[in-house]
């Protein structure tokens, strides 16, 4: 194994703190990722990990050559990328949210890796904070302004929302007649996974977003659930346009207060602010883009 590669072994093991983890990531035996540290610990002559029964951290020696490692890796990226017939190659792994990876994403895979045949998609769901670096994560799509973080964010799409009900609920409730004369309505509460409590219903009135709280009888924390319990009839929703453009179709769900909508919600991709993005991971990045474009529209992209 030549130093570049030894590099790479290296700084994988760092970031998943584990040496089968690093070596399933590189579809390396254990034994070649745990002989690659060791030969490099040699060679330079200081312990770079320090190994428990638990995990494995870098040492303070081992943390500064990691920073190295990055890069020296990183340029190596950059300076095989700038050929024009460099080619994407690999497993890329990314993490997302269900329901919009099965919207988005999945049915546009074929042209995807016709596009990108060298290239290998692992596909990950949660709803929870990801840490790419620890994780082995390459980039995240998130739903919502991103939290304070290490990680660039580059906001890649809007997502309209709307507030939606089922006729059987019009029919007992009747249909709302304005955002902030709700009494005698009910909503289907959803429990934020960041604090726990029951989000308000929001409404854009004259650009200005306004919030209402109807009571619930009811309150979940998944999509699907949420959806559902609105189909039965059990409050009012709001959800991305995307996930009940079928039921609005079929009419088993019917929109409530169109001229008060609430604001779209922002997709944001994150990937670490400490590592230069890899060809795969650009090439990744401008095709979801695109896709979200397909469906939604194209949105001035931001950084922070």
């Amino acid at each position: 194994m030549d130093r570049i590669d030894a590099m790479r072994v290296f700084a994988r093991v760092v970031e998943r703190r584990s040496f089968i983890r690093a070596a399933e990531d590189l579809g390396l035996p254990a034994s070649t990722v745990t002989d690659a540290v060791k030969q490099l610990e040699a060679r330079l002559g200081v312990r770079l990990l320090q190994r428990t029964t638990r995990q494995v951290r870098a040492t303070l020696d081992g943390e500064a050559y990691y920073r190295r490692c990055l890069a020296i890796l990183d340029d190596v990226e950059e300076a095989e990328s700038a050929f024009s017939d460099a080619r994407p190659r690999g497993l890329l792994r990314v993490d997302m949210q269900g329901t919009q990876a099965r919207r988005f994403i999945v049915p546009a895979l074929p042209r995807f890796f016709t596009d990108y045949p060298d290239l290998e998609l692992f596909l990950s769901e949660t709803d929870r904070f990801v840490d790419p670096v620890t994780e082995g994560i390459d980039c995240v799509l998130r739903s919502g302004e991103p939290k304070d973080s290490d990680m660039i964010a580059r906001r890649i799409a809007l997502l309209p929302e709307v507030t939606v009900a089922s006729p059987a609920y019009v029919s007992r409730f009747g249909m709302p007649r304005r955002w902030d004369a709700l009494d005698g309505h009910r909503m289907v509460g959803f429990r934020s996974s960041a604090t726990g409590g029951v989000l308000p219903l929001e409404f854009m009135v004259n650009g200005v977003p306004r919030t209402a709280t109807p009571p619930s009888v009811l309150s979940v924390n998944g999509a699907d659930t949420y959806r559902t319990a609105a189909l039965e009839g059990l409050g009012l929703i709001q959800v991305p346009r995307y996930g009940v453009e079928h039921d609005l179709a079929e009419g088993t769900l019917v929109e409530c207060l169109p001229d008060t909508p609430p604001s779209p919600t922002p997709v944001y991709v994150l990937y670490p602010r400490n590592r230069q993005l890899s060809l795969r991971v650009r090439v990744f990045i401008d095709w979801v883009v695109r896709e979200y474009a397909r469906h939604v529209g194209s949105v001035v992209s931001s950084g922070s």
